[in-house]
């Protein structure tokens, strides 16, 4: 076995010189003495002169709009600080920079599952902008005003987001496969003027209708004025009086359009985001234009390589974060790779085809994704050249130190693995890859630029080489606009800010390492307190999902006699049995590898494990079953049934 923070990629010389971090560190050079010379330095440098840094950014990365002055008010205060306070731009604009330049090339290509692809060139992609653009603006939609996509990841999706922000309007989306109670626990709060659907999407081999759906939430958001779908499966269950307006419709009324854009200010709110719903009511959480640009930018730019040309994909929905993320790498002039559909239909495959086939230069997936292939034995490695390969994201969930061994051998030895982590939160990370740094086994290679990220004892120290909190000490743009209908910011400031003065506290229990890379050991509400020591879950499913017999598991603490027991739940391969003596493997890999109190007292199988859409366990939500207390927000789940198989275990009660 490699040791734990063994060295596993380092960039060639050449490649450190043709990215795109180094060009941003000869740039800041220019007005330094001494000179950058490697990612520790600049990074400190973005952090102690983080005005610099972010104008610095928006000049390399050629920014459309007016900058203005100052940089920043009051920027000692890390919860109210205000970035770029005089500046204009507008997010669309910036979307599209590229559009003139690469008319005729492809802008976005879509694959669905069990289908042919299709594309949209630059100018296509602009040309729909326009017609949609105008359809809303006919429709009085004004800058601020809500428009909502309950939309698969299509190109379609993506050109509704387009005109929506094209006009200074507010995008919020979520996926298909969310049930009617929570869309409208979502809509419901933000109150969209205008709402885009599909007929339906394609899963796992099958095609699943969502006319109705999107019917039932029209009728219960009363200031939804205008619903348009978008043919997708081609099945329509309505009747004509329910019929909403086509899309192909739209596109061909209004195919003379010419595409406008209205300039905003920096922090007009760009996105509405919603929290998992796993704990209460989801959060609608409020991004600004120039938050998410110069952020996004600067993670696509200085940190992936992404660059003019690149093929990008990320493997998401659209009530996931990162298909936001996906989508602002057309500011980097990238095409972006959209697919829609299970990674495993027709076969463990299919994205490593689609790769090879489209020359895809950035690869995002999950950890679980990852688990899945390795549990399969597929290795794109012996099977697909992936010679533009140069990029692997990994988010969701915490990577383990064998999955960097997997990557690096069963997918492609010279690569930058990316294990990131942020969230929903800031739409973007607080630790990630960079080109030009080495990757080391089971670490996040780096914090973010111009983000100060210490890791917090219990009593509120900043230490190294201990776990503790994550938290991030200084201001920076892409921090949310606040909460939607939260007036006078108590709600924003309880979840983020309220733990420690004037400092973001995000809720992951974690380690920053010698080589100042990061690593995770589960959220922080979910850590295990057996005997008073606190323990990660994610060092417990490091260890149980490496058997072959394991499918998936889920840990909880189990309030026991005045403590906490640890119970460890396992959803088994097909054909495999929990047997004596599995259950003693398990026990002693946990033992050996982790400490005698990692140890769980219980091991029950279980048929599936509670995640929610976008793939993250929710242990809150086991453990509220396991000690009879109610679940919120169920339909947050992806599986929610799922939740019966730990309710009144006879196992648990001695």
């Amino acid at each position: 076995m490699q040791p734990q923070d063994a060295l596993l990629w380092q960039p060639s010389p050449a490649r450190i010189q043709d990215s795109l971090l180094h060009d941003f560190m000869q740039q800041v050079n220019q007005h330094l003495n001494p000179p950058l010379t490697d990612y520790a330095g600049l990074h400190a440098w973005s952090v102690q002169d983080s005005p610099a840094f972010w104008s610095q950014l928006w000049d390399f990365a050629g920014v459309i709009g007016d900058k203005g002055e100052p940089l920043v008010e009051n920027p000692d205060n890390a919860e109210h600080a205000l970035w770029f306070p005089n500046a204009k731009l507008n997010f669309a604009e910036n979307m599209l920079a590229y559009a003139q330049d690469f008319a005729g090339q492809d802008a976005l290509l879509f694959q669905a599952e069990g289908q042919g692809h299709r594309a949209l060139s630059w100018q296509q992609l602009s040309k729909q902008v326009a017609t949609i653009s105008r359809f809303l603006r006919d429709q009085g939609i004004v800058p601020g005003d809500v428009i909502a996509g309950y939309l698969p990841n299509l190109p379609e999706t993506l050109v509704a987001m387009l005109a929506t922000t094209s006009l200074g309007a507010v995008w919020t989306s979520t996926s298909p496969d969310f049930g009617v109670d929570s869309v409208v626990e979502r809509f419901g709060q933000t109150r969209p003027r205008v709402l885009f659907s599909a007929d339906g999407y394609r899963y796992n081999g099958k095609l699943h209708d969502t006319s109705r759906k999107a019917r039932d939430i029209v009728a219960a958001i009363d200031s939804i004025d205008h619903w348009v779908q978008i043919p997708y499966i081609g099945q329509h269950q309505l009747s004509e009086r329910e019929q909403p307006r086509h899309w192909p419709e739209l596109l061909n009324h209004y195919r003379d359009a010419r595409l406008t854009f209205t300039p905003m200010p920096f922090n007009a709110p760009l996105y509405i985001l919603y929290s998992s719903g796993t704990t209460g009511q989801p959060k609608c959480i409020v991004h600004s234009a120039g938050g998410i640009l110069l952020n996004h930018l600067k993670e696509h730019r200085l940190h992936c390589d992404i660059r003019p040309g690149d093929r990008v994909f990320y493997f998401t929905t659209c009530g996931w974060m990162m298909w936001n993320w996906l989508a602002s790498a057309l500011a980097s002039g990238a095409t972006l790779l959209l697919y829609e559909g299970s990674p495993f239909v027709p076969g463990g495959e299919v994205l490593w085809d689609w790769a090879l086939e489209t020359g895809m230069t950035l690869f995002g997936t999950s950890a679980k994704y990852l688990e899945a292939l390795e549990k399969q034995h597929i290795r794109p490695a012996d099977s697909h050249n992936l010679g533009t390969l140069r990029t692997l994201c990994s988010t969701g969930s915490t990577l383990t130190p064998e999955q960097f061994d997997y990557v690096y051998q069963g997918i492609k030895a010279d690569l930058q693995l990316s294990s990131i982590a942020g969230g929903t939160d800031i739409c973007g990370c607080f630790v990630l890859g960079n080109p030009i740094s080495p990757v080391y086994r089971g670490e996040c290679q780096c914090i973010g630029l111009g983000l100060d990220v210490r890791v917090f004892d219990e009593q509120g120290r900043s230490v190294q080489e201990k776990r503790g909190e994550l938290v991030c000490v200084n201001s920076f743009p892409n921090r949310p606009v606040g909460f939607w209908n939260d007036a006078d910011g108590r709600r924003y400031h309880e979840a983020y800010w309220a733990t420690y003065p004037n400092v973001w506290h995000h809720g992951d229990f974690v380690e920053l390492s010698a080589h100042g890379g990061m690593q995770f050991y589960g959220r922080s509400d979910t850590v295990l307190n057996p005997g008073g020591v606190r323990i990660g879950t994610a060092e417990i499913y490091r260890q149980v999902n490496q058997f072959e017999e394991i499918q998936d598991s889920v840990v909880i603490g189990q309030q026991w006699q005045q403590d906490v027991r640890v119970v460890l739940f396992v959803k088994l391969a097909e054909g495999a049995c929990l047997t004596p003596e599995l259950e003693a493997a398990i026990r002693q890999r946990i033992r050996s590898r982790c400490t005698p109190r990692h140890v769980p007292t219980k091991i029950l199988t279980v048929h599936d494990v509670p995640r929610t859409k976008s793939g993250k366990i929710v242990e809150l939500a086991v453990r509220n079953v396991v000690h009879g207390e109610p679940v919120k927000n169920i339909g947050a789940l992806a599986n929610p049934k799922a939740l019966e198989n730990f309710r009144d275990r006879p196992e648990l009660a001695c």
